[in-house]
């Protein structure tokens, strides 16, 4: 049974980032950052910024530095490069600047994925945390993968956690 949001959660819109990391993905071909920000809009949400990024640690992290200052912004949702072959370093670039885990998060997508992918849910390495006030998820890059994060946990979520890192916001 999915949790519905508390009444006063229902009212709130969450303004987020897409950024979609790959080296091969043009916005044309982007269906999972096309994925996430069609949900986001279909639930209520906003999408005040979306980017592609190159598999690189150093572009990876400046974007998430950067997109973090934005003070209209309240979530950055990555897709792509958790796997584990060499060219996959969201992970370890996003994980090395997290000031807090959610390491549930992983948790359930792993035992989510596990339930529709078999063992091979092992290999993923999607995170969550806070990183300067703002909810950071990583997902692998898969549409499947962005369907399954988003509709089971991630929506379901999102305005909690940021009424939880932000509460003056439920009272706006």
């Amino acid at each position: 049974m999915r949790n519905l949001p508390h009444p006063d959660e229902s009212k709130l819109t969450v303004n987020c980032a897409v950024i979609t990391v790959s080296d091969t993905r043009t916005e044309e071909t982007d269906r999972s950052g096309s994925l996430i920000k069609n949900l986001l809009l279909d639930t209520c949400h906003t999408v005040g910024a979306y980017a592609i990024v190159k598999d690189e640690p150093a572009q990876i992290q400046q974007q998430m530095q950067i997109l973090s200052q934005r003070s209209d912004l309240q979530a950055l949702i990555f897709n792509g490069g958790t796997g584990i072959a060499p060219r996959d370093t969201t992970y370890d670039a996003i994980e090395q600047l997290l000031e807090k885990s959610l390491p549930g998060f992983g948790e359930m997508f792993r035992f989510l994925s596990y339930q529709e992918i078999g063992s091979r849910a092992i290999a993923s390495r999607a995170v969550a945390g806070i990183y300067q006030g703002k909810l950071i998820f990583s997902v692998p890059g898969s549409s499947n993968a962005v369907k399954l994060a988003m509709e089971k946990l991630i929506l379901p979520e999102l305005v909690h956690l940021v009424n939880q890192l932000n509460p003056n916001l439920a009272q706006n």
